[in-house]
């Protein structure tokens, strides 16, 4: 079967053809399942949350315009759906004044030589609001104005969960640095 184009995609989820459907499932579900893990920690919930995006990408495939990036537009919706979950499950934000958090941090100690799977197991060990402020700023590219809106909470309190999930990766990127010096003998 010859490669199908995006453009043919979208056509065919518009038509709710079932086929095509589950090849943009097929297609998309590893990067969006990425997305999702990204912001829960749990692989089940993340795969749920998922397939409930991919619902609601078939369910309102009809707003897409065609106008911009669709992969863009359906990670979109995979984000919302994250942020959704999070909420249900009550999602703490710390209200912290501006003065008490630090956006300079000395990152000069932290090696870069981490696998993927180490950044994602130090993801997992932030609180839920660390997390996302921290993905949606720093992965996503939103504002602080843009997730103070999505998560309804305040600018600042966006900007001291970011100054604080920053701080907390720091320290245990330098935890695991030191951890693979001891032993690996470096």
């Amino acid at each position: 079967m010859a490669k199908i184009t995006e453009a043919e995609l979208v056509k065919g989820c518009k038509k709710n053809n079932p086929k095509i459907q589950r090849q943009l499932y097929e297609t998309y579900s590893g990067r969006m399942l990425a997305i999702c893990r990204r912001y829960i920690k749990h692989t089940d919930e993340a795969e749920e949350i998922m397939v409930n995006g991919f619902l609601k990408i078939f369910e309102k495939i009809g707003q897409f315009k065609e106008e911009g990036s669709f992969e863009g537009w359906m990670k979109k919706i995979m984000v919302f759906e994250s942020l959704n979950h999070l909420r249900k499950q009550k999602m703490v934000f710390v209200e912290v004044e501006a003065a008490q958090y630090n956006e300079n941090i000395d990152y000069t100690n932290a090696q870069t030589n981490l696998e993927v799977q180490d950044l994602m197991n130090l993801l997992d060990e932030l609180p839920p609001g660390y997390r996302a402020v921290f993905n949606l700023y720093a992965i996503e590219g939103y504002s602080h104005q843009e997730i103070a809106d999505m998560l309804q909470i305040s600018e600042s309190t966006s900007k001291s969960q970011l100054s604080r999930a920053k701080a907390h990766l720091q320290k245990k990127v330098l935890d695991l640095n030191e951890k693979l010096k001891i032993e690996y003998g470096k």
